[in-house]
């Protein structure tokens, strides 16, 4: 019955190589932006969990 189904879609062997490429293109944007992203933005993200003084302003939690 899958057969029958993937056959009858027009083009149907362009979807996995599209969907390949979008991954590639993701995998290859976060690399791109890690080793590129400040080590000082890092470090303060790093550090907020465990931060317990310091409280945003426009944060949505409440208090």
């Amino acid at each position: 019955m899958q057969k029958e189904i993937l056959s009858s879609i027009e083009n149907v062997e362009v979807y996995p190589i599209i969907s390949l490429l979008v991954f590639v293109l993701f995998f290859v944007g976060m690399g791109w932006w890690v080793l590129r992203t400040d080590k000082q933005y890092i470090e303060h993200m790093k550090s907020l969990p465990m931060d317990e003084g310091h409280q945003n302003e426009e944060s949505h939690e409440k208090k």
